[in-house]
């Protein structure tokens, strides 16, 4: 089964989350900010995180600079899942390290899809 770590500050769009990946036979965890998933992937590395940009306490930019600087085996695929839309934003999140982008509200078809293209779905 693989393993997904939900990145949101939002409890809505975590629970959310959570219920599409569960019907996608993912295990799932979940973190409020970037320093509590930066803790929750050293207790176990996820198989991909579903990141949001802005948040409390470490932002999901600051989170994946920190991740992709750690000299992980596998690293994690990382999708941004934001409002943020415009072509700088998602320049920056790809130059950064994430795999993949997501609009907020996604549905299950678009995530599912998102999932396929990093390859873990």
């Amino acid at each position: 089964m693989r393993s997904c770590l939900i990145v949101d500050d939002s409890k809505v769009i975590r629970k959310v989350a959570r219920h599409i990946l569960e019907t996608l036979d993912f295990s799932v965890d979940e973190a409020e900010d970037g320093r509590q998933a930066l803790d929750r992937v050293e207790a176990s590395l996820p198989d991909v995180i579903l990141l949001d940009w802005n948040m409390p306490v470490m932002s999901g930019m600051e989170f994946l600079r920190a991740l992709r600087q750690n000299d992980y085996a596998c690293q994690p695929k990382v999708v941004f899942c934001t409002t943020e839309n415009d072509i700088a934003h998602i320049r920056a999140a790809i130059d950064a390290g994430a795999d993949e982008y997501v609009m907020k509200p996604f549905d299950r078809d678009t995530l599912h899809s998102k999932l396929q293209i990093v390859g873990v779905a």
